[in-house]
Formats: C-alpha cells, structure tokens, sequence
C-alpha cells in the first residue's frame, strides 16, 4: 500500500524534473547539481534532493565527479528524442489534470468530468485557449503513437487497403508510420487546424507529401468520403456513448461499400486482473467525460452507429485493433 501512495510522488517529482528541462539539459554532457540549479534558477539544495530522488528511481546517474547524467528510462522524456514521452508527462501531470484527479470522488458522485469543476471550462475548450498546453497534446499523442505503431503494424495487416482516412489522426504520425510500412498506400488525416498546421512539416520531412494529405475538419460535421479503410486511434475513449455514436454516423455516410473501420483504443478486459485500461478508463472519466470500453460495449456502440464487430485483434501495446464494418 506504501508503495500505491509513493506512486504518486514519484510521478510528480519526474513532473517537477521535466517541468525544470533536466533531461535536456544534461543531454549535451553530465552536469552537477550545482550547474542545474544555475541554469534552472533553482535553490541548490532543493535541486539536490530532487535529483537524489529521481536518481533512485532509475532516470538519472551520477558519475565519479558527480555529475548527472540521463539512464536509459531518462531519455525517453528528452524532447530531442524520437517518440519522446516529456510532453505527455506536461500534459498528464500538469496542474489542470493534476486538479481534475482530485476532483475523482465528485466525478463519480455524479458521472460528470472532474475537469470542468477544477478548472472552469471544458478540457477542450482548455486546450483551445491555452496554445502552451494543445502544443503538448499534440506531441503527447505523437510520441504515443511512436510506442503503439509497431505493435499495430505487426498485428493487422494493411496491405489490402490503397487508401486510407485517419478520423482524428493529429498530427498525422500513425498514419504515416502506415503508409512508410505500404508505399503503395495513399491516405488523409482530419483533425482541427493547429494538429494539421503542426504536421504538415512533419509530413514533409518525412517524405510523404505526395501521398498523406492533411485536412482540417471537424469530426461531427463531416469526414473525407471514399477511402478503403477508415481510422480513428485514441478518438472514441474521449467521448460519451451518445458523441461517439454521432463521430461514427459521420465516418458511416463517408464509407463506400466494401470499406472498414479501425478503433484502436484499450479493450477492458473482464475479471479482477490488472489491466492498464482501467486505470486509463478513470483518467477519462475525470478529463473528458469519455472512457475505455470492453468488447461488448464495444458491440453495442457500433451497433447504434450502424456498425458491425467482426474482430478484436490484440497487440502487444496496451490496445487492440476493433474491426467493424456498416450495416449495408
């Protein structure tokens, strides 16, 4: 039980180091804590003790002189890194999600998003007034999709597809880790302005300008028509049943005959097991209003969409891919 209360400490104190640019800072070479609290204008003996603590939970090293320097499980909050994981933690630890987890026990008193109590607004209208905040999101969901891609990749095969919509795709990293793995593939991401202005560079250098179009929209009013396979990862777990089933009713009348439907999202699996879902699913029961569903919510959902389920294929990330197809 000690060890789920210091749980939360440690995430907050790896918070505190990303928040201070440690990792980054000590990327060009080892540094001692006395030269971190001057580049980071922090008091030197509290610098200290953070670095002392997230040293003992794997993320820093000294050497002989002292100096720190970044493990393995450190790099992986660098911003300079590929797949970084730094913006999530700003995102998923940073203080308007911080109040919205402590506004868990009114969330479920009254099955309303924590979020909107502690902060004042909505989670998305936060985003969208606070640029700091939407530019990690957009990173945060970049570097996720670094983590899941592969085991996506090697779990469903798309190579059927020659053409493919990304509902939702931000800033367009899983679709084109797709279409790198299927040169012959083309495909289109709609998400809101700032997540295309943001990957378009990305797709650029990437090289896929010539076959990965990025499209801003909205999700509710309308979705590219006429795609082979239609997308939507980390989409539905933000929403309640009822927006869920107006985001899939728009991405139906988009859908020729013969195209299919993905959701990557966590399946909850049943029984008293631990799974990474549940807990996930109480994340977006305080943020958004939205959750994690198990297969049969997941039946039904599409269902009232026009949907059919005709698999679930686990991978080896926490998701699994939902196949589905309409109703003719």
């Amino acid at each position: 039980m000690f060890d789920i209360v210091a749980n939360y400490w440690i995430s907050r104190a790896v918070y505190a180091g990303t928040s201070l640019g440690l990792p980054d800072l000590v990327a060009t070479g080892p540094k001692t804590a006395a030269e971190l609290a001057e580049l980071t204008g922090s008091d030197p003996r509290s610098l200290s003790r953070l670095l002392r603590a997230l040293t003992g939970v794997g993320l820093f090293r000294t050497d002989e002189q002292g100096r720190y320097a970044t493990t393995p499980l450190g790099d992986t909050v660098r911003s300079d890194v590929p797949g970084s994981l730094g913006s999530l933690v700003q995102l998923e630890l940073g203080d308007a999600h911080h109040a919205a987890w402590g506004r868990l026990v009114d969330s479920v008193r009254l099955g309303e998003p924590g979020f909107d109590k502690a902060v004042g607004r909505g989670i998305w209208q936060h985003f969208e007034a606070t640029p700091e905040l939407n530019a990690h999101l957009g990173r945060a969901m970049t570097g996720g999709t670094a983590m899941v891609a592969g085991a996506v990749l090697a779990a469903y095969d798309f190579a059927p597809f020659g053409s493919i919509v990304d509902v939702g795709g931000g800033e367009g990293a899983f679709l084109a880790a797709i279409l790198t793995a299927h040169p012959g593939a083309r495909g289109t991401v709609l998400d809101l302005p700032d997540a295309v202005a943001n990957g378009r560079p990305k797709v650029e250098a990437a090289g896929l300008a010539d076959r990965l179009e990025l499209v801003a929209g909205n999700f509710f009013e309308k979705v590219p028509e006429g795609a082979d396979l239609y997308i939507m990862k980390w989409v539905l777990h933000d929403w309640d049943d009822q927006s869920c089933i107006e985001i899939l009713k728009t991405t139906r009348r988009a859908m020729p005959e013969g195209a299919k439907l993905l959701v990557v999202d966590t399946v909850v699996p049943d029984g008293d097991d631990f799974s990474p879902s549940k807990i996930l699913d109480l994340n977006m029961m305080v943020l958004s209003g939205g959750q994690e569903r198990t297969a049969e919510e997941f039946r039904t959902l599409l269902a009232a969409a026009g949907f059919t389920l005709t698999r679930i294929v686990p991978t080896a990330s926490p998701n699994s891919v939902v196949e589905a197809v309409p109703v003719p």
